[in-house]
């Protein structure tokens, strides 16, 4: 163990301190299987009492761990495939950048040409509706077990590998929030793999498995849940896409890799994040085509939003003097760095953040009005996206002092303009 790793001990803790690092892995994992079953249940009603809890004969398929960590090893395969270009990160605090391979989109291209040629050959895709929950239960397991494995080996990473917000003391609440910043093996970075592939595209088979149960059980998808799979794919394939813009992101620059990341990334996402889905199966619903244009266009602006602001602010943090940046209105900070106040940034600070909320919202939308399960994704993630912003607010007004105030005026409305 590496001596001088504990003198950067931080104490500001978040998300409820120690307390919520004890009571979240506990509650979210339970909630994930309750939105499952929920989602099964003739009512689907999330406040039904008692709760529509599944036998623990259902808990468990020895199918589901198989699937589980097979889909992991295929995804690893691809994550080490000598395809795509590598980039470097931003500049750690020891002054290194580590190197990340970008060919993520050519691990969900390969992903689907084996889907497909499955299908071809007759892979019952649709009995993933049935291994929902089995599925769900081996994907927490396993991010306890790579949470544990995380925390364990991070007493042997030196000082300056560590996140500053993850390495308190506390081990209940470093578990959670990860004590080491880029644990790798051999060069195998362990969070970058995490962020974006096997939950992410996990994710879109099991949205196509419930697409196959439909037609399995109609005789053809509806077209509620062709839209739900079609923005959910584009979601999906826009982020693998452009895969290097997460080297900018809070979660690989700032955050630690422990619980809240690798279950968020193994577990919650593609089992929750997916829930439209497997409500048309058991609740199908109609959708007239003025409707679902409507629907399509709300999605499309969302989409258009995200996007552009994104792409500029990624662009803007990896080359001020690009062409498409470097006429943009910034203000100087005491850092060396300056902050945006024009383009999609002068809009409202955090204009990637709305342009979500109305994805998320047209994701609900085709499940129609009579439920509130449909809209879990939107409540819960707009949720997360103001905490998130609380979270940059922080951050932001520390690292850049008086900037940041001058910023704040400039652009007053931090989501939605003259509302929030």
């Amino acid at each position: 163990m590496k001596s001088g790793k504990q003198k950067q001990l931080t104490t500001q803790k978040e998300f409820g301190g120690a307390l919520g690092a004890t009571c979240i892995p506990v509650f979210l994992p339970l909630t994930v299987l309750y939105l499952l079953s929920v989602c099964r249940s003739p009512t689907a009603s999330v406040l039904q009492w008692p709760p529509p809890l599944p036998h623990a004969t259902f808990l468990w398929d020895p199918v589901a761990p198989v699937i589980i960590l097979g889909w992991v090893a295929l995804q690893s395969f691809f994550y080490l495939l000598p395809i795509g270009k590598v980039s470097e990160g931003l500049v750690l605090r020891d002054g290194s950048r580590l190197k990340y391979p970008i060919n993520g989109f050519y691990a969900l291209c390969c992903s689907a040409v084996l889907i497909g040629l499955g299908l071809w050959l007759s892979m019952p895709l649709a009995y993933l509706f049935e291994l929902m929950i089995p599925l769900a239960v081996s994907a927490i397991a396993l991010s306890y077990l790579l949470s544990l494995y995380l925390y364990i080996r991070s007493f042997w990473a030196p000082a300056h590998a560590l996140a500053l917000g993850g390495n308190t003391g506390n081990p209940l609440y470093d578990f959670f929030m990860g004590r080491e910043l880029n644990p790798r093996i051999a060069g195998f970075d362990l969070k970058y793999f995490c962020e974006l592939r096997p939950g992410l595209i996990g994710w879109m088979v099991l949205n196509l498995g419930m697409l196959m149960k439909e037609v399995e059980l109609r005789g053809s998808p509806s077209l509620a849940m062709l839209l739900v799979n079609g923005f959910q794919l584009l979601y999906v394939t826009d982020s693998l896409w452009n895969e290097e813009a997460v080297l900018t992101t809070m979660d690989i620059v700032h955050d630690g890799f422990g619980f809240m990341l690798a279950f968020g990334d193994v577990a919650w996402v593609p089992f929750t994040y997916g829930l439209q889905a497997m409500f048309l199966v058991a609740h199908p619903q109609s959708l007239s085509p003025l409707g679902a244009a409507g629907i399509v266009l709300l999605n499309g602006i969302g989409y258009y939003i995200f996007r552009k602001s994104n792409s500029q602010k990624n662009q803007f943090r990896r080359d001020p003097s690009h062409r498409h940046v470097a006429n943009l209105e910034t203000i100087a900070t005491a850092t060396g760095k300056r902050l945006l106040v024009s383009g999609w940034w002068g809009f409202v600070r955090h204009p990637n953040y709305l342009g979500d909320i109305l994805m998320a919202l047209a994701w609900s939308l085709p499940c129609g009005f009579s439920h509130i399960l449909p809209y879990f994704y939107i409540i819960y993630f707009t949720i997360l996206l103001v905490h998130r912003e609380d979270r940059d607010e922080r951050q932001c007004r520390a690292k850049y002092g008086l900037a940041w105030d001058t910023y704040c005026k400039r652009v007053p409305y931090r989501i939605i303009p003259y509302v929030y």
